[in-house]
Protein backbone atom coordinates (compact mmCIF):
# COMPACT_ATOMS: atom_id res chain seq x y z
CA UNK A 1 0.00 0.00 0.00
CA UNK A 2 1.22 3.58 -1.12
CA UNK A 3 2.50 5.81 1.78
CA UNK A 4 1.38 9.25 1.91
CA UNK A 5 4.45 10.48 0.67
CA UNK A 6 4.71 8.21 -2.16
CA UNK A 7 1.07 8.95 -3.15
CA UNK A 8 2.10 12.43 -3.06
CA UNK A 9 4.88 12.22 -5.30
CA UNK A 10 3.17 9.35 -7.72
CA UNK A 11 0.33 12.15 -8.03
CA UNK A 12 2.98 14.87 -8.73
CA UNK A 13 4.63 12.98 -11.68
CA UNK A 14 1.34 12.33 -13.19
CA UNK A 15 0.17 15.70 -13.07
CA UNK A 16 2.97 16.49 -14.67
CA UNK A 17 2.68 13.62 -17.10
CA UNK A 18 -0.90 15.21 -17.58
CA UNK A 19 0.09 18.90 -18.56
CA UNK A 20 3.25 17.79 -20.76
CA UNK A 21 0.72 15.82 -22.81
CA UNK A 22 -1.81 19.04 -23.25
CA UNK A 23 -0.28 21.90 -25.04
CA UNK A 24 -3.29 24.04 -24.32
CA UNK A 25 -2.17 23.86 -21.03
CA UNK A 26 -4.21 22.80 -17.40
CA UNK A 27 -5.92 24.56 -15.02
CA UNK A 28 -6.01 23.00 -11.68
CA UNK A 29 -9.55 21.78 -11.62
CA UNK A 30 -9.03 20.00 -14.89
CA UNK A 31 -5.50 18.63 -13.08
CA UNK A 32 -7.96 17.54 -9.69
CA UNK A 33 -10.71 16.07 -12.18
CA UNK A 34 -8.02 14.18 -14.24
CA UNK A 35 -6.41 13.08 -11.08
CA UNK A 36 -9.50 12.45 -9.25
CA UNK A 37 -8.70 14.29 -6.51
CA UNK A 38 -10.14 17.25 -4.50
CA UNK A 39 -9.05 20.67 -6.30
CA UNK A 40 -6.77 21.92 -3.22
CA UNK A 41 -4.56 18.37 -3.49
CA UNK A 42 -4.66 19.80 -7.34
CA UNK A 43 -3.30 23.36 -6.18
CA UNK A 44 -0.66 21.98 -4.12
CA UNK A 45 0.40 19.77 -6.45
CA UNK A 46 1.01 22.64 -9.16
CA UNK A 47 2.06 25.01 -6.62
CA UNK A 48 5.19 22.42 -5.84
CA UNK A 49 5.79 21.84 -9.41
CA UNK A 50 6.27 25.53 -10.09
CA UNK A 51 8.20 26.45 -7.31
CA UNK A 52 10.84 23.34 -8.96
CA UNK A 53 10.68 24.84 -12.13
CA UNK A 54 8.73 21.69 -13.79
CA UNK A 55 5.55 23.65 -14.19
CA UNK A 56 4.48 27.40 -15.49
CA UNK A 57 1.61 28.97 -14.36
CA UNK A 58 0.52 31.40 -16.97
CA UNK A 59 -1.44 34.34 -16.70
CA UNK A 60 -5.06 33.05 -17.03
CA UNK A 61 -4.32 29.97 -14.19
CA UNK A 62 -3.22 27.56 -16.63
CA UNK A 63 -0.27 24.80 -16.49
CA UNK A 64 2.67 23.91 -19.01
CA UNK A 65 5.66 22.60 -18.79
CA UNK A 66 8.20 24.77 -17.41
CA UNK A 67 12.11 24.85 -18.27
CA UNK A 68 13.17 22.86 -15.64
CA UNK A 69 11.45 20.04 -17.37
CA UNK A 70 12.97 20.41 -20.65
CA UNK A 71 16.05 20.66 -18.77
CA UNK A 72 16.03 17.68 -17.37
CA UNK A 73 14.73 15.50 -20.24
CA UNK A 74 17.54 17.47 -22.22
CA UNK A 75 20.43 16.21 -19.79
CA UNK A 76 18.86 12.56 -19.54
CA UNK A 77 17.93 12.12 -23.30
CA UNK A 78 19.79 9.11 -24.52
CA UNK A 79 22.22 9.86 -27.41
CA UNK A 80 20.28 7.25 -29.46
CA UNK A 81 17.70 9.78 -30.13
CA UNK A 82 19.93 12.23 -31.68
CA UNK A 83 21.32 9.61 -33.68
CA UNK A 84 17.26 8.53 -34.45
CA UNK A 85 16.26 11.46 -35.66
CA UNK A 86 17.30 12.02 -38.80
CA UNK A 87 17.05 7.97 -39.48
CA UNK A 88 13.21 8.73 -38.96
CA UNK A 89 12.59 11.23 -40.76
CA UNK A 90 14.57 9.54 -44.18
CA UNK A 91 12.44 6.83 -43.19
CA UNK A 92 9.22 8.83 -43.43
CA UNK A 93 9.97 10.80 -46.00
CA UNK A 94 10.87 7.92 -48.25
CA UNK A 95 7.90 5.58 -47.57
CA UNK A 96 5.35 7.85 -46.72
CA UNK A 97 4.61 5.93 -43.17
CA UNK A 98 4.92 7.45 -39.58
CA UNK A 99 7.99 6.18 -38.27
CA UNK A 100 9.19 5.82 -34.63
CA UNK A 101 11.75 4.25 -32.11
CA UNK A 102 10.47 2.39 -29.74
CA UNK A 103 12.36 1.09 -26.42
CA UNK A 104 10.89 -1.42 -23.70
CA UNK A 105 9.85 -0.17 -20.09
CA UNK A 106 7.91 -2.08 -17.90
CA UNK A 107 6.46 -4.91 -20.02
CA UNK A 108 5.57 -2.29 -22.82
CA UNK A 109 6.59 -0.88 -26.53
CA UNK A 110 7.54 2.94 -26.03
CA UNK A 111 7.98 5.19 -28.39
CA UNK A 112 10.21 8.12 -27.52
CA UNK A 113 10.69 9.56 -31.15
CA UNK A 114 8.02 9.72 -33.80
CA UNK A 115 8.37 11.48 -36.74
CA UNK A 116 5.24 11.73 -39.48
CA UNK A 117 5.62 11.94 -43.25
CA UNK A 118 5.68 15.00 -44.77
CA UNK A 119 3.35 16.71 -46.83
CA UNK A 120 -0.29 17.41 -46.47
CA UNK A 121 -1.91 13.96 -47.16
CA UNK A 122 -3.37 11.14 -44.80
CA UNK A 123 -1.11 10.40 -41.79
CA UNK A 124 -1.28 8.10 -39.36
CA UNK A 125 -0.73 9.74 -35.90
CA UNK A 126 0.94 8.36 -33.22
CA UNK A 127 2.75 10.06 -29.92
CA UNK A 128 5.68 10.24 -28.11
CA UNK A 129 4.70 8.06 -25.30
CA UNK A 130 2.56 5.95 -26.76
CA UNK A 131 2.47 2.29 -25.16
CA UNK A 132 1.84 -1.20 -26.72
CA UNK A 133 2.50 -4.27 -24.70
CA UNK A 134 5.36 -6.10 -26.21
CA UNK A 135 3.86 -9.50 -26.70
CA UNK A 136 1.66 -7.49 -29.61
CA UNK A 137 2.29 -5.54 -32.62
CA UNK A 138 5.43 -4.95 -34.57
CA UNK A 139 7.33 -2.75 -32.33
CA UNK A 140 7.56 -5.05 -29.15
CA UNK A 141 7.99 -8.15 -31.05
CA UNK A 142 10.91 -6.57 -32.34
CA UNK A 143 11.72 -5.96 -28.64
CA UNK A 144 11.58 -9.00 -27.47
CA UNK A 145 13.50 -10.72 -30.50
CA UNK A 146 16.39 -8.18 -29.49
CA UNK A 147 16.85 -10.04 -26.76
CA UNK A 148 18.25 -13.68 -26.16
CA UNK A 149 16.15 -16.31 -26.55
CA UNK A 150 14.38 -16.71 -23.15
CA UNK A 151 12.24 -19.95 -21.97
CA UNK A 152 8.63 -20.06 -22.66
CA UNK A 153 8.70 -16.95 -24.72
CA UNK A 154 5.97 -16.83 -27.77
CA UNK A 155 6.97 -18.80 -31.16
CA UNK A 156 6.64 -15.85 -33.02
CA UNK A 157 9.56 -14.00 -31.00
CA UNK A 158 11.68 -16.76 -32.34
CA UNK A 159 10.56 -16.59 -35.75
CA UNK A 160 11.05 -12.37 -35.64
CA UNK A 161 14.66 -12.94 -34.42
CA UNK A 162 15.57 -15.52 -36.70
CA UNK A 163 14.28 -13.36 -40.20
CA UNK A 164 15.46 -9.69 -38.53
CA UNK A 165 12.31 -7.76 -38.53
CA UNK A 166 8.46 -7.91 -37.25
CA UNK A 167 5.52 -7.56 -39.46
CA UNK A 168 2.44 -7.36 -38.09
CA UNK A 169 -0.95 -6.23 -39.52
CA UNK A 170 -4.49 -4.66 -37.14
CA UNK A 171 -2.66 -6.36 -34.49
CA UNK A 172 -3.60 -3.39 -32.13
CA UNK A 173 -5.66 -0.74 -33.87
CA UNK A 174 -8.06 -1.81 -36.72
CA UNK A 175 -6.88 -0.73 -39.99
CA UNK A 176 -3.19 -0.32 -38.83
CA UNK A 177 0.01 -2.53 -40.53
CA UNK A 178 3.51 -2.37 -38.62
CA UNK A 179 6.99 -3.39 -39.30
CA UNK A 180 9.68 -2.62 -36.88
CA UNK A 181 13.23 -4.19 -36.95
CA UNK A 182 15.28 -4.51 -33.51
CA UNK A 183 18.73 -2.13 -33.40
CA UNK A 184 21.28 -4.12 -32.05
CA UNK A 185 22.21 -2.70 -28.93
CA UNK A 186 25.86 -2.35 -27.03
CA UNK A 187 26.73 -3.39 -23.80
CA UNK A 188 24.04 -2.82 -20.87
CA UNK A 189 21.85 -0.78 -23.63
CA UNK A 190 17.95 -1.94 -23.44
CA UNK A 191 17.08 -2.82 -26.88
CA UNK A 192 15.29 -0.41 -29.61
CA UNK A 193 13.13 -0.69 -32.74
CA UNK A 194 12.56 0.91 -35.70
CA UNK A 195 9.08 0.95 -36.75
CA UNK A 196 6.79 2.05 -39.16
CA UNK A 197 3.35 2.67 -38.81
CA UNK A 198 0.77 2.76 -41.95
CA UNK A 199 -3.12 2.60 -42.84
CA UNK A 200 -2.07 1.03 -46.07
CA UNK A 201 -1.03 -2.88 -46.51
CA UNK A 202 0.39 -1.72 -49.68
CA UNK A 203 2.78 0.14 -47.89
CA UNK A 204 3.42 -1.54 -44.81
CA UNK A 205 4.42 -4.83 -47.15
CA UNK A 206 7.23 -3.22 -49.12
CA UNK A 207 8.53 -1.32 -46.24
CA UNK A 208 10.72 -4.10 -44.96
CA UNK A 209 13.83 -3.66 -46.74
CA UNK A 210 14.26 -0.03 -45.85
CA UNK A 211 13.19 -0.88 -42.07
CA UNK A 212 16.10 -3.32 -41.83
CA UNK A 213 18.27 -1.10 -43.34
CA UNK A 214 17.22 2.01 -40.89
CA UNK A 215 17.72 -0.19 -38.06
CA UNK A 216 21.36 -1.33 -39.85
CA UNK A 217 22.20 2.16 -40.25
CA UNK A 218 21.24 2.79 -36.71
CA UNK A 219 22.78 0.10 -35.39
CA UNK A 220 25.83 1.65 -36.49
CA UNK A 221 26.41 4.53 -34.81
CA UNK A 222 26.88 2.78 -31.92
CA UNK A 223 30.08 1.30 -30.62
CA UNK A 224 29.41 -2.32 -30.74
CA UNK A 225 28.35 -4.49 -33.09
CA UNK A 226 24.56 -5.30 -33.22
CA UNK A 227 23.82 -8.32 -31.33
CA UNK A 228 20.48 -9.31 -33.22
CA UNK A 229 21.24 -10.04 -36.54
CA UNK A 230 18.89 -8.37 -39.22
CA UNK A 231 18.24 -10.65 -41.89
CA UNK A 232 17.12 -9.79 -45.58
CA UNK A 233 13.69 -11.89 -45.95
CA UNK A 234 11.17 -11.08 -47.17
CA UNK A 235 7.36 -9.48 -46.63
CA UNK A 236 5.51 -11.75 -44.15
CA UNK A 237 2.86 -11.49 -41.39
CA UNK A 238 2.40 -13.34 -38.58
Amino acid sequence: MATDGSQTLERGLTALRLIAGRPEGLTAGEVASELGVHRSIAYRLLAALVRQGFAHRDGTGRHRPGVAFYTLAELARPPLLDAARPVLHDLAAHLGVTACLVVAEAGQAVAVAVVEPPGAGPRLSYRVGSRDPLERGAGGLALLAARPPAEGEPGRVAEVRSRGYAATGEELIPGVFGVAAPVGRAVGEEPAAVTVLTHRKELADGAVGAVLEAAARLAGTRATPPVTDAGTAGPGRE
